[in-house]
């Protein structure tokens, strides 16, 4: 119907269509009128779309689901991530006929969960999931294809013998991920407040690339030797290295992966380490910036 409408009356109308399959949308499976159609994509919210009710501790255990920060009670919000972890997602899946070892396929979700932040390892994965490679592949294609998880590449400039090529998996939200790993949902948990942090950043960069931000590309860099920089920010022709740290201080020790990186390529433009802490500092031509002070540069 809405083919007919364009065609026959090209320019009067606008529609807008939402509900569609993720996965028949990526693998182009659904009708999407090529060249009169403009696809994007519903994320959880951003902190500049919540603006002053923005609250980094309630967004590292909570999540910035719509749904799931409108409710003003903490406790329902909790219960409420519960159900959408436990139920939601896993039937959903289900019900496109996608997965028909859902006991395996829960497994390997929760799984991934844990592995949220961190590089992908398939062939663990599956062994303690107890499926097949191959299965277990399928299964995390399938997370992507319904955007529950996105894969952060890895940066491969000109010497790749030396680099890691695996990339890091993402899941969508952080409250889902806190609620299928049963984490404490009233506040993060001290010792993953570094791989939240650097999480919530990942999801703020990954939510505007596309439609926002459609000249940047998002990666991670690592060595074999070690070196890392939690993620590389591709701006044009201009490289960004990005580290994220959960403490109040940055020292000159915590910039060796920067170091490392920048001797890799002249592209590099910027280093930035984005931190929890008041006041943005200099040192030794890193940007040391504060989280608000970083997420502020970022397209709206």
């Amino acid at each position: 119907m809405v083919q007919l409408f364009i065609d026959l009356q090209p320019g009067r109308f606008r529609f807008l269509l939402s509900g569609s399959s993720a996965r028949k949308l990526r693998r182009g499976q659904a009708n999407l009128l090529p060249g009169r159609v403009h696809v994007h994509y519903m994320h959880p919210l951003t902190a500049r779309e919540l603006g002053d009710d923005f609250d980094l501790n309630r967004a590292l255990a909570h999540g910035t689901l719509p749904g799931i920060h409108a409710e003003r009670d903490p406790a329902l919000r909790a219960a409420d991530l519960g159900s959408y972890a436990d139920t939601y997602l896993r039937e959903e899946i289900q019900a496109e006929a996608l997965v028909r070892n859902l006991g395996g396929f829960s497994r390997l979700l929760d799984l991934v969960a844990a592995a949220s932040g961190h590089i992908l390892n398939l062939q663990s994965l599956c062994k303690r999931a107890g499926l097949g490679y191959e299965t277990a592949r399928r299964y995390v294609e399938v997370l992507e294809d319904t955007l529950v998880m996105f894969r952060v590449p890895a940066w491969s400039g000109s010497d790749r013998t030396r680099l890691v090529r695996r990339g890091k998996l993402f899941l969508f939200d952080i409250g889902v991920r806190n609620a299928l790993l049963r984490r404490p949902l009233d506040a993060p948990l001290p010792d993953e407040r570094g791989v939240l942090l650097a999480h919530f950043v990942a999801c703020e960069i990954h939510r505007r690339i596309g439609a926002l931000w459609p000249e940047a590309a998002l990666f991670h860099y690592r060595t074999r030797s070690g070196a890392e920089v939690d993620f590389v920010l591709e701006v044009g022709r201009e490289l960004w290295g990005i580290e994220v740290k959960a403490g109040s201080r940055v020292t000159r020790s915590m910039l060796r992966g920067l170091a490392s990186f920048a001797s890799h390529s002249k592209r590099v433009k910027r280093r930035i380490v984005v931190f929890p802490g008041d006041r943005p500092q200099l040192v030794d031509g890193v940007e040391i910036l504060p989280l608000g002070d970083f997420l502020a540069e970022l397209p709206v």
